[in-house]
């Protein structure tokens, strides 16, 4: 039915008039693309999780391994506390 696919951009063979540079002037790059390996086109939610997971893995950042790790303790704890479970059971008996 066509719902959830993107339509495609019309391509045209339109050239300037006073452009003498090299390539294309309306080729639209990406100013990290050398760097990353997660600015691509749509490859679908199990490419985009690979992609990111390989970018974060080959990050040289230490800061961020450790940044992310309280994120998602902070988002544990958070959803512990939203759905009511005992965190005594964890504190020894006195």
């Amino acid at each position: 039915m066509g719902l959830m696919k993107m339509k495609k951009n019309r391509k045209y063979n339109y050239k300037p008039r006073f452009y003498k540079g090299e390539g294309s002037p309306f080729e639209l790059k990406h100013k990290f693309d050398e760097h990353r390996t997660t600015v691509s086109p749509a490859k679908g939610i199990k490419g985009k999780i690979d992609a990111a997971i390989s970018d974060y893995k080959y990050n040289p950042d230490e800061n961020v391994s450790k940044r992310v790790i309280i994120i998602i303790a902070i988002l544990v704890l958070l959803f512990l506390f939203i759905i009511g479970f005992d965190l005594s059971i964890f504190l020894p008996k006195s």
